[in-house]
């Protein structure tokens, strides 16, 4: 009989329950208490919902990030929050935010870098090492919560993050080499795989995702020692790898002493073969057939006529389940009421890959016949989603065709459009502006809420709006910001906004994905062709323009972030989808030169989390990225400034493609790595202009004016200053106004000191 399992499930809650009880918490507005136990109602109810399968997992919920925490399980907090007094999940906090709730023991911390899972728009907070580093099991939380599944009867299969990804992904905070931890690391491993036996587990997942990526002879063998040590143990291990295929890595992974193996067998279809027929018995082989990325309901009869055969070989030796934790999809499909039938018809949600999931089982254990019924309305499903005339819009594809490299370039290089640039701005030195957004208050989301629901008219719901444009304006004006933004407040998302005025897009209701800690995102859905069928910032923007005379900066979404933050359409290239977006955008941008603005932001956060997971692969994807980004803003006179943004992504071994972006300023996050991410300007001549993040807005600690001042002299050591910007690391719309002012002020300060320094000079 084939078994079925989960990797994991979207721990939010299907009405985002865990977003409001942390926010509810870290505002003092409830307790501890209260938010542990929202805590396990949610694990309830989402082991509930797994009863179907032969295993599901435990110890995937985190209030925050599960890298975080293994980090506390391992005894391995970093060292500025070791011998808190007060409860762990205190302390845990404090790590993730820079601080938890109550002022009795909120005193604020450097908060944990914070980066992308693997190629996600999740978000977790790495690991510190030291030379010194020492590790000290805490099981408490996952045997806590294996008690509670064992109290509801589930048959549970716990989740760890393995020792050799933990390391791999971690940082080592001084000049130490962090795989000569793993001695250290593995007996509490060790310890902790015997504590799960003598609570009666059987299987335990260990999640060793950087199998997908390329590995020097030293990580390879770190895999050999660690599982030496692992299977010592009296547990069975399920060895888990997703985003990719195994590649040179496979008889590495099949030579391991582990009792199972998980693949992701839709990114590496490759690998399947080869475990199939040379995995030796016993020996499970787990293959993730159904996407836990995307939301396509998936080929259920292909998906059979490729599994029969398999399942003939191996029997009992083989299980289903989806690609990769269920973390990046939405909960529930059956919530959604305002998707037209069609589309809804072609997606599957998280409780919908499950039932996929159990139907295959069902089908290769009692026979095609005992769920022909499903097969059909599946086959039905998919043939209407390709022949639907509201996927393929032939001017789109026409305009593509005539796509040239003429498209994506500026009319002169960045020393001649700098020149104009200047002489029409007139910034002093070290200009300052923010990223886009301001804070996104209790007043802006209940008149959009009203607007939504049809109790706010449009003029009136225009009318608000404007209002909390104009107080953002003055606000910039009083704290002396030098180039201005509109605060986005008619905004409700940086890809929705767009994505909502755009043709080929479709939107849920409750399609809410986790990016980190409490931030939640809502990703469109493309499923058809995009066009753009008017102009979608323009009015806004002349609108914040003629409220004062400093330079107003347009703000829109790159046509890569575009893609990678929306559930993409699996029928054709990505590439093509991402051109799309592109022509989209650039119709955008003309007509806001067109309507006089002189500043221009192109966000392309997600730049760098599209990247294919091998390093081989990674410059076919930076080419048509760059093109992409490139037709986009190449259409604008040299005088318009195009600005781009990225944050909470390590670019460094990509400095060449963000160059040749050809963006005349970047602004970048640097502010919680320390300006680390600088480091590539050491061998790297970046030809723009560039502003280094000097405050953590995903923190709600207020920055000094020495510490921003202190983190650009150390910029102006790699960067010439005369092309240096001061600037927040990312959007202030999650942040509040009381937070927003003062750090603010502080940043004007700072770029005002470095203006006296330098003309002292």
């Amino acid at each position: 009989m084939v078994s079925t399992h989960n990797l994991g499930f979207p721990r939010i809650g299907a009405q985002r329950e865990l977003k409001f009880a942390l926010e509810s918490y870290w505002k003092d507005a409830s307790s501890l208490d209260e938010l542990k136990a929202t805590g396990a109602r949610l694990r309830r109810r989402h082991w509930a919902d797994q009863k179907n399968l032969t295993w599901a997992p435990v110890g995937d919920f985190a209030f925050y990030d599960q890298m975080l925490d293994m980090s506390f399980t391992l005894g391995n907090p970093p060292e500025r929050v070791q011998g808190f007094q007060g409860d762990a999940l205190d302390n845990y906090f404090r790590v993730a935010r820079g601080r938890s709730a109550k002022a009795s023991h909120s005193t604020p911390v450097a908060a944990g870098e914070m980066t992308k899972w693997f190629n996600t728009n999740y978000h977790y907070i790495v690991p510190e090492f030291k030379a010194d580093t020492a590790f000290a099991l805490d099981a408490s939380r996952l045997l806590e919560q294996l008690q509670e599944a064992e109290a509801q009867g589930v048959h549970a299969k716990p989740v760890l993050i393995g020792p050799v990804t933990y390391l791999a992904l971690g940082k080592a905070k001084d000049d130490s080499d962090k795989l000569a931890l793993l001695e250290r690391l593995l007996p509490v491993y060790v310890e902790l795989l015997d504590r799960l036996a003598a609570a009666g587990v059987e299987w335990v997942q260990i999640d060793e995702p950087i199998l997908v990526t390329e590995l020097d002879l030293r990580w390879q063998q770190a895999f050999k020692t660690a599982y030496a040590a692992l299977a010592k143990g009296k547990v069975k291990l399920l060895l888990t790898t997703y985003f990719g295929a195994l590649k040179g890595n496979r008889d590495l992974v099949m030579a391991l002493p582990v009792a199972g193996v998980h693949i992701d067998a839709l990114n590496g279809r490759e690998d399947v073969d080869a475990l199939v027929q040379h995995l030796p018995a016993p020996k499970i082989l787990s293959l993730g057939v159904v996407d836990g990325r995307n939301i396509w309901k998936e080929d259920l009869e292909a998906l059979l006529d490729w599994l029969e055969p398999i399942a003939k070989r191996l029997g009992d030796r083989l299980w289903l389940a989806p690609s990769c934790s269920l973390l990046h999809v939405p909960v529930d499909l059956k919530s959604e009421q305002k998707l037209t039938a069609d589309v809804k018809s072609w997606l599957a949600f998280a409780l919908q890959k499950l039932d996929e999931i159990t139907l295959l089982a069902r089908a290769l254990n009692e026979g095609r016949g005992a769920v022909a019924a499903e097969l059909k309305t599946n086959r039905a499903a998919l043939d209407a989603r390709k022949g639907s005339p509201r996927v393929n819009n032939a001017a789109v594809q026409a305009a593509i065709a005539a796509i040239n490299p003429a498209s994506g370039q500026r009319q002169s290089g960045y020393e001649v459009r700098a020149a104009k640039q200047a002489a029409i701005l007139k910034l002093p030195p070290y200009p300052t502006t923010t990223i886009g957004s301001f804070p996104q208050t209790r007043e802006i989301r209940h008149a959009r809420s009203e607007h939504k629901a049809g109790r706010l008219t449009d003029a009136a719901y225009e009318a608000a709006m404007r209002a909390e444009i104009e107080h953002c304006v003055r606000e910039q004006e009083k704290l002396g910001l030098d180039v201005l933004v509109h605060g986005e407040a008619e905004r409700n998302d940086m890809v929705e906004y767009f994505g909502e005025q755009l043709g080929g897009y479709a939107f849920s209701q409750f399609g809410w994905v986790q990016s980190y800690g409490s931030r939640c995102v809502k990703p469109p859905i493309i499923f058809g062709d995009i066009n753009r069928p008017k102009a979608m910032t323009v009015a806004w923007t002349q609108y914040a323009q003629s409220l004062t005379q400093r330079p107003m900066k347009a703000m829109l979404t790159g046509p890569v972030t575009m893609l990678n933050w929306s559930f993409v359409r699996n029928d054709q290239p990505r590439s093509t989808t991402c051109k799309q977006l592109a022509l989209a955008m650039r119709a955008e941008v003309l007509d806001l030169e067109k309507a006089g603005v002189r500043v221009i932001q192109i966000d392309e956060p997600a730049l760098r989390e599209g990247l294919p997971l091998r390093k081989a692969e990674w410059q076919a994807y930076l080419d048509w990225a760059v093109e992409c980004f490139r037709i986009t803003a190449g259409g604008v006179r040299d005088e318009t400034q195009i600005h781009t943004h990225m944050c909470y992504s390590e670019f460094n071994d990509i400095i060449a493609s963000i160059a040749a972006l050809d963006a005349d300023v970047i602004t970048i996050e640097t502010s919680r790595s320390d300006m680390e991410l600088l480091d590539a300007f050491d061998h790297f001549k970046y030809p723009n202009g560039i502003g280094p993040g000097v405050y953590d807005i995903h923190s709600p600690n207020i920055p000094t004016e020495d510490h921003m001042v202190h983190l650009m002299r150390e910029a102006a050591k790699r960067i010439p200053p005369k092309r240096l910007w001061v600037n927040p690391d990312c959007g202030l719309k999650t942040r509040q106004w009381s937070e927003v002012v003062p750090a603010l002020a502080h940043m004007v300060a700072a770029a005002q000191a470095l203006r006296t320094a330098a003309a002292a000079r």
